[in-house]
């Protein structure tokens, strides 16, 4: 009997402190506001990361935002977001894009990380070397070239750049909840963040 009420005991005491922990998360330490939100309608919560391929940052908080992808709740969207803060980002970014529209995002996505930061390869660096590669993983290089400059890709670009300036980004990786939050960091903290951000919107939504 004793031995239960003290099981029960430990249960309710890493209970609280897992709340605790949720607590612990502070405006202007843990993430900052957002000076004009974002007003999104409707009960899904959005939650959008922005990234730039060559940032070494980025490339070690992806695994922990695509576990957190997996695992989300049914009312919360994500959605990858390449940054465009320079013409350099922007490469790789309508990259993204052409790939996107060809419906190769999920094959392309981590693949090129690897071939920048783990196989070494400056793949990114203009129009030409990324059709090359995106090559390699199956796009059609034709239609890809057609894509990368077109008006679809070059809205979206203007999307991705307004998006940066309205959250007042001035760097990455940077996951933004619901027009609302800015989370930063590479580690798993920032999954962690995210998800109390994205409980918070819920009751601010209520």
């Amino acid at each position: 009997m004793k031995y239960a009420l003290k099981l029960a005991t430990m249960a309710v005491t890493v209970g609280l402190a897992g709340v605790s922990y949720a607590n612990d998360f502070v405006e202007g330490v843990d993430y900052k506001v957002v000076p004009n939100p974002e007003k999104i309608a409707g009960d899904v919560v959005v939650v959008r990361e922005f990234f730039w391929y060559g940032c070494p940052h980025c490339y070690t908080l992806e695994p922990h935002m695509q576990k957190w992808a997996k695992t989300r709740g049914k009312d919360v969207a994500f959605f990858r977001t390449p940054a465009v803060m320079n013409a350099v980002w922007e490469v790789p970014a309508r990259g993204f894009y052409a790939a996107q529209l060809m419906g190769y995002e999920e094959k392309t996505h981590q693949a090129l990380f690897d071939a920048i930061h783990k196989d070494k390869k400056r793949v990114d660096k203009n129009q030409q070397t990324l059709a090359d590669w995106y090559a390699t993983q199956g796009l059609d290089k034709g239609k890809f070239n057609s894509l990368y400059n077109s008006f679809a890709v070059t809205t979206k670009i203007e999307r991705a750049k307004a998006g940066a300036m309205r959250y007042g980004l001035s760097g990455v990786p940077a996951v933004v909840v619901h027009g609302k939050y800015v989370v930063s960091g590479d580690g798993a903290k920032v999954t962690q963040v995210v998800d109390f951000l994205v409980k918070k919107v819920k009751e601010e939504n209520k």
